[in-house]
């Protein structure tokens, strides 16, 4: 520290002290700026010091230190109360109230002494002349805090009922500890009807909406309003992150994350604040913080993760289970120590009933990454209905041949259930060919042999046409993996026998379309060889399919390379191959179509089968007939009841609807898609359709509804396992839909959780740029310029690489923007600098002048920067001019070319009367304001030759010319100026049909028109 040799120099450093986060490195500045500030022996300076001091303990860890400079400032006030300014004898009673509650933090302080210092703060405020309120409050938070529930109502009245003066809280603190108690009492609606001015930010201050968005989280669960619970942990969080001494709101985001599914990000949460187990300065956060780590921690170990590694106190490691009961045992024992010097069991009642809260919503989607602390789930299917006795062997087969005769997606499990149960019985060869064929299906591509066996099994039970239909499954899941040409020849005797078994009523229609299914699905596996040059679906796009459970347990692939060989232009013409699967397909529907009734296999038998139609015809290049095809099979599925095998072909037609550009259709087969899928969809299939349909939805001007959607993909994204890869795009997209709706903060937090896994290999280089320029707008948006031109130039990093230079520009001109509001004048000039040259390479004469514009403004900031900013202001001027008397392509152009002229030269006037200096002499500053003014002129003249259209621009620069003649003791040409706007606007009724802003600037042009005339006249 360089020493501080006068008053002005501690007061600048106390400042910049001030700015520097919470934490013990700006608390150890102040106790060293003390030093200083005794040194210079002025009262006043120690005094502020002191203040100074007591202002960052209090917004710290180390609130307990606060008490020592308060008591000395307190005993140079009664000694030498002249000694004190007005602002700092207002702040020494302001304080009272941090000193006050500060106690009731500490346990060790005794609760007389708490006491007695409420009597102390309630006489020297009446000595000052202020009213009861802020005492009574300070009364309240005692009797709240002891458990004294008669008096905490008592004083809470009187609190309200005191008239607001100098010394009562800010008006959102006080709303926070009001709707805090209501909460307390359980009237949650009542907490956040008083909350509500903080929440929406009509009332702020250090730490609000901070606290109370934090305080809104369980009472908006409790309510079920669970949109709004997201919404504030999103943008509480982000405030709360940062603040060192904002432990007590930080454990009500972790207990929300615990309460609502988020056992994860609570997790990662505690990992970001190691310290928070420790800090000693403020037992009562203290508290909260450990009762509700162990409220957390014995979520987990409920959950089956008792001995899952978790962050806890530094030093050593901690499982679940260990760091419950270290917190548990640290909280009760705070508790306590509360307990004894309030003389009540109300502190430690709280904190348990804080630990024992049960989930108040099984899972709330945040939007945010998070790593599951538990794997993701299996498809949660209906559970087989089972008798409360356990089921004998019989009653075990029966329900699973009637869920398998009826497709039900729980068949391969009921029979896996009946092989239990007959390990050691001797079954018919029937009941052990179904088990085997079941067995098989659940295997897929591995259960060939087993499929065999089947076949053998159905045989001895005399059933020819079951065993060549477990035949021809064997066939089919060989060409899935195999050579689909051997496929076929396998299936080929099959196929002739099934035909003449069933010419001789040898076997049913059931087994005879299973046959002819399966060769039509070899035939199809084939055609779709031969149009997909029989690439095989690459490592890593698990992501991009819609996995469900059918009988074999295909998947059906939603990925973009599906998707171009339908839609691509100049659609192949169907080929042999293709000819010879469609009359296989038509064959199987020939069969089946119209036989069906309430048979569902068959139902089934005919909806997949207009299915391959549909394939068929899109791969023929007639889409509009795939459609109606898909339709129809998605139709027979619903109508069969097995609407978990209309999804695929929902979800395809949605694909075709989309190349069609029926938006609608599009939308209406997505969301069938999910509504059908119900519970049986995997959850990366879940997130491909969410994601799809939040696509579609953003596409047709719904952000809301499509954050929704996105919200959820990005849900089931991470219980897949693709939080990486498809999560990482949803979080994108949401990020996006969020900050079209203004949700800037929200936005922010989801897109800052997206950006470490959006990477130029995996999603693209141009998803990781509109992130990060989607970043920088909402940190824009939230007054965290620095942060956003970091986003903005990282995004202009990547952009520089592309060919296209436009996006380069943009966002080098935007970082420009971020720097300059940040106050970082030299960065901004050369972020826009190297914009400037981009537009000029670019030929874009409007970027190039809005850069040096915005370059001379930064450079009138700098000391003798005047002469820079004319150069760059006259740079800007002939840009324009030179571009016009280049001749533009067309009108429109050389309008808006000289609209930009007309703006440059206005520009120019306002900076020219903003540059000259007050103590530069009369003559000299005349001259600048001749020079602005002759700018100014130029302005209107140019905004007149634009007409109507411009007529806002011209009053406006008309106006600054007016003010301009009045500071030049020209009153006449002043007030001239001044009625020639008035006359512009006296046709108003021309504007009623227009915009509000239109109407507001109308006012807005003729009430500073007015206001000049009355200047002048005073004058």
């Amino acid at each position: 520290m360089g020493e501080l040799t006068d008053f002005d120099a501690l007061r600048r450093a106390m400042a910049e002290n001030g700015e520097q986060p919470e934490g013990p490195a700006r608390n150890a500045r102040a106790e060293q700026l003390l030093v200083a500030a005794e040194g210079l022996n002025i009262p006043l300076a120690v005094i502020e010091a002191l203040g100074h001091q007591l202002k960052v303990y209090n917004y710290s860890s180390e609130k307990d230190k606060m008490f020592v400079p308060f008591a000395r400032l307190l005993r140079m006030w009664d000694e030498r109360p002249e000694d004190f300014d007005e602002y700092e004898t207002h702040t020494l009673h302001w304080v009272f109230k941090w000193v006050s509650s500060g106690m009731l933090d500490q346990p060790h302080v005794p609760l007389a002494s708490v006491e007695k210092w409420l009597g102390e703060m309630e006489h020297r405020y009446r000595l000052a002349g202020h009213t009861e309120r802020a005492v009574r409050g300070a009364e309240f938070n005692i009797a709240a805090h002891t458990g004294d529930l008669p008096r905490a109502e008592r004083a809470y009245a009187a609190w309200l009922a005191a008239d607001r003066d100098r010394m009562a809280d800010c008006h959102a603190c006080e709303l926070h500890g009001q709707g805090w108690w209501q909460a307390e009492r359980g009237r949650d609606a009542e907490a956040l009807r008083l909350w509500a001015p903080v929440l929406e930010g009509e009332l702020t201050c250090a730490h609000e909406p901070h606290t109370t968005l934090a305080a809104s989280l369980l009472p908006l669960l409790r309510l079920g309003r669970h949109d709004e619970a997201r919404a504030n942990h999103l943008r509480g969080f982000r405030l709360v992150r940062a603040m060192e001494s904002m432990r007590g709101a930080y454990a009500d985001h972790v207990e929300f994350c615990a309460l609502s599914g988020n056992e994860a990000r609570a997790l990662e949460l505690l990992a970001e604040r190691p310290a928070y187990f420790t800090d000693s300065g403020q037992p009562r956060s203290g508290l909260e913080f450990l009762s509700v780590v162990a409220l957390l921690m014995d979520r987990l170990t409920g959950l089956g993760l008792g001995e899952q590694q978790v962050p806890g106190p530094a030093g050593r490691s901690w499982t679940a289970r260990e760091l419950a009961a270290h917190a548990r045992a640290e909280a009760l024992d705070l508790a306590g120590r509360f307990d004894a010097r309030n003389g009540t069991s109300y502190v430690s009642e709280q904190a348990r009933a804080r630990m024992a809260q049960e989930p108040l919503v099984e899972r709330l989607p945040l939007g945010v990454r998070s790593a599951r602390p538990v794997s993701a789930p299996a498809v949660v299917t209906p559970a087989v209905v089972a008798p409360r006795e356990e089921p004998d062997l019989a009653s075990l087969i029966a329900e699973a041949r009637r869920l398998s005769d009826s497709l039900r997606p729980t068949a391969v499990e009921a029979w896996a259930a009946v092989s239990r149960a007959a390990e050691h019985v001797e079954l018919d060869p029937r009941d052990r060919a179904e088990i085997a064929d079941h067995q098989a299906m659940d295997l897929g591509p591995e259960g060939a042999e087993l499929f065999e066996r089947a076949a053998e099994l159905y045989a001895a039970a005399g059933d020819p046409g079951e065993a060549l239909a477990a035949r021809t499954r064997a066939a089919f899941v060989r060409a899935l993996t195999g050579d689909v040409e051997e496929s076929l020849a396998a299936v080929a005797g099959p196929y002739d026998e099934i035909l003449a078994l069933y010419a001789e009523d040898g076997t049913g229609v059931r087994q005879t379309a299973s046959v002819l299914m399966g060769r039509a699905r070899i035939l199809m596996r084939r055609a779709q060889e031969a149009e997909e040059g029989a690439e095989a679906v690459p490592a890593g796009e698990e992501a991009s399919r819609v996995s469900l459970g059918s009988p074999l347990g295909v998947a059906f692939a939603l990925d973009e390379s599906e998707a171009d060989s339908v839609t691509e232009a100049g659609f192949r013409s169907p080929t042999p191959v293709h000819a010879e699967a469609e009359t296989a397909v038509r064959e199987l529907l020939a069969l089946v179509d119209g036989r069906a009734g309430d048979d569902v296999q068959l139902a089934s038998r005919a909806a997949e089968a207009r299915a391959m139609l549909a394939e068929l015809a899109a791969d023929a290049g007639e889409p509009a007939v795939a459609a109606e095809l898909l339709g129809q099979a998605a139709a027979g599925f619903m109508d069969a009841g097995l609407p978990w095998f209309a999804v695929e072909h929902e979800a395809r037609l949605a694909q075709l609807a989309h190349h069609l550009g029926d938006a609608e259709g599009t939308e209406r087969a997505l969301r069938a898609a999910l509504e059908h899928g119900g519970p049986y969809l995997e959850p990366v299939g879940r997130a491909q359709l969410h994601l799809q349909l939040a696509e579609v939805l953003g596409g047709r001007g719904l952000p809301e509804e499509a954050a929704e959607h996105a919200l959820e993909a990005a849900h089931w994204a991470d219980e897949a396992g693709a939080g990486r890869t498809l999560g990482a795009w949803a979080r994108h997209m949401l990020g996006g839909l969020l900050l079209r709706q203004g949700r800037w903060a929200e936005a922010a937090e989801v897109l800052e959780s997206a950006l470490p896994d959006l990477s130029a290999e995996t999603h693209g280089d141009g998803a990781v740029v509109q992130a990060l320029w989607w970043l920088g707008d909402c940190l824009g948006e939230l007054g965290e310029h620095r942060a956003a031109a970091e986003r903005q130039l990282r995004a202009a990093e990547l952009a520089k690489l592309w060919p296209e230079q436009h996006d380069h520009a943009t966002l080098a001109h935007l970082a420009g923007e971020s720097l300059g509001n940040a106050g970082l004048s030299a960065e901004a000039d050369q972020a826009y600098a190297r914009a400037g040259d981009l537009w000029l390479s670019l030929g874009n004469v409007h970027g190039l002048v809005r850069s040096l514009r915005a370059r001379a403004w930064l450079a009138l900031r700098a000391e003798d920067g005047q002469g820079d900013a004319r150069e760059l202001m006259d740079r800007a001027v002939r840009a324009c001019e030179e571009a016009l008397g280049a001749g533009p392509s067309d009108e429109e152009a050389r309008l808006r070319l000289v609209a930009e002229l007309g703006h440059t030269h206005r520009q120019f006037g306002d900076l020219l009367a903003r540059s000259a200096a007050e103590d530069a002499d009369d003559d000299a500053i005349r001259a600048t304001m001749e020079d602005a003014l002759s700018r100014m002129t130029e302005a209107i003249v140019v905004f007149a030759s634009l007409g109507d259209e411009a007529l806002h621009s011209r009053t406006g620069a008309e106006l600054a010319a007016g003010w301009l003649e009045a500071d030049l003791s020209r009153p006449d040409r002043a007030a001239a100026r001044a009625r020639a706007v008035l006359t512009a606007y006296q046709a108003h009724e021309a504007y009623e049909g227009s915009d509000r802003s239109d109407e507001e600037t109308v006012q807005a042009r003729r009430a500073e028109a007015e206001q000049l005339l009355e200047v002048l006249a005073d004058q």
